[in-house]
């Protein structure tokens, strides 16, 4: 037999797991109420300890007049006893009854189970319902902010694209009635919110890249010379900012949308650099040297990476595209994996009929995503070299 504090603390551990809140918290949910079973005493007891017997009923008589919930009781006949005694079998309980029972029964942890409860059932109802599990599964990100601003950063999260920053710093972006520092506090929260539209995208390139928004420190890209004696360093990082004003001595520069993909660029290069990891934050390719080089780019072969592409095409009409292509895709197609959500659609002009007709292929495709690091080192070699050749 169990007593209230027992039950409650089991409770608040189920309340503590996210699938356990999103299965009973979710609108339209038919988890309720809770069916709580809190067993019979034993026959030894009803013998032996009689007063432990009386303080149980008491518990649970106090519960059936005052709440949380209701119990139900059933009638046990004792084997000895005069007359059946009525039994607690069940605990019934609604999901405000559980917010009281996690207070009153689960010391600290139902405290804060509680806290949540009462946090949850003030904000979903504001929120839209494609947010509902995030906010049900992922209370860290939220907890302790005001409700207000949970509801302002699901609103916001609605209205943002990606790119729209279109340049400007994340602090001036004014959508949802957010104040200037609304990003700075809530970068967590926000990026999250993003992912559940976009599909990991934002935490994939960083909310800044992802919203095309100015960095409010630099942008670190990876700088690496593919043959010796071209510049004092293997591999180095430099800013954004610096590469928009200063040179590097290459003729031919290879953008690279992933660190991660070093590895697979053949060396040496003879006058060729690659730069590595800028993600959505394109705008130094404005620069005015890159206008005297041959530049070529390589991103994922997905609606993301042709969106880069565009952009990247859009500050440097005579880039050239590595690997990113129906042939290619075709070609190791057995790699290629989902892709949670879609970029939007790139401005036509800033793509090929045949980089277009590939986009709108992808897009139909159940898994139309094929990361570039996992294509083989001599592919990326072939078609580099390929590339300098026309170069």
């Amino acid at each position: 037999m169990k007593s209230p504090q027992q039950l409650a603390e089991q409770l608040v551990r189920q309340w503590q797991r996210g699938d356990w809140r999103e299965q009973h918290l979710l609108p339209g949910t038919q988890a309720w109420p809770l069916q709580l079973s809190i067993g019979e005493p034993a026959a030894q007891i009803f013998r032996d300890d009689s007063a432990h017997l009386r303080q149980h009923l008491q518990r649970w008589r106090a519960i059936a007049e005052q709440g949380p919930g209701q119990v139900q009781w059933k009638p046990r006949q004792y084997r000895g006893g005069a007359a059946p005694v009525d039994i607690p079998a069940q605990w019934m309980l609604r999901p405000s009854d559980c917010a009281r029972a996690f207070a009153q029964y689960g010391g600290s942890h139902g405290a804060q189970a509680s806290a949540d409860y009462h946090a949850l059932v003030t904000v979903l109802p504001q929120v839209d319902s494609c947010f509902h599990p995030l906010l049900l599964r992922r209370l860290s990100l939220w907890r302790g902010a005001a409700a207000e601003q949970v509801v302002t950063a699901t609103r916001l999260a609605l209205q943002l694209e990606p790119g729209c920053a279109q340049g400007r710093p994340l602090r001036a972006l004014a959508v949802a009635g957010n104040d200037s520092k609304f990003f700075e506090r809530h970068a967590s929260l926000i990026t999250a919110l993003l992912d559940e539209r976009f599909g990991a995208e934002a935490s994939r390139q960083g909310l800044t890249a992802f919203l095309g928004a100015a960095p409010e420190g630099e942008h670190w890209l990876l700088v690496a010379p593919l043959a010796d004696g071209m510049l004092p360093f293997k591999r180095q990082r430099v800013a954004a900012s610096e590469l928009q004003t200063t040179a590097l001595p290459a003729r031919c520069i290879l953008l690279v949308e992933n660190e991660r993909s070093l590895h697979q660029l053949p060396t040496p290069l003879p006058d060729t650099i690659a730069i590595l990891g800028a993600g959505l934050n394109l705008g130094w390719l404005c620069a005015p040297w890159l206008q005297q080089c041959k530049v070529a780019y390589w991103g994922d072969m997905d609606t993301w990476g042709l969106a880069m592409l565009a952009i990247a095409r859009s500050h440097l009409p005579q880039l050239h595209a590595l690997l990113m292509d129906h042939a290619t895709f075709e070609a190791h197609r057995s790699m290629a994996v989902a892709e949670p959500a879609h970029a939007a659609m790139p401005l036509s002009e800033l793509l090929r009929p045949d980089e277009i007709a590939f986009d709108l292929t992808l897009r139909t495709l159940t898994a139309g995503r094929l990361e570039q690091e996992f294509l083989p080192a001599s592919v990326v070699a072939r078609a580099v070299g390929v590339w300098l050749k026309i170069c």
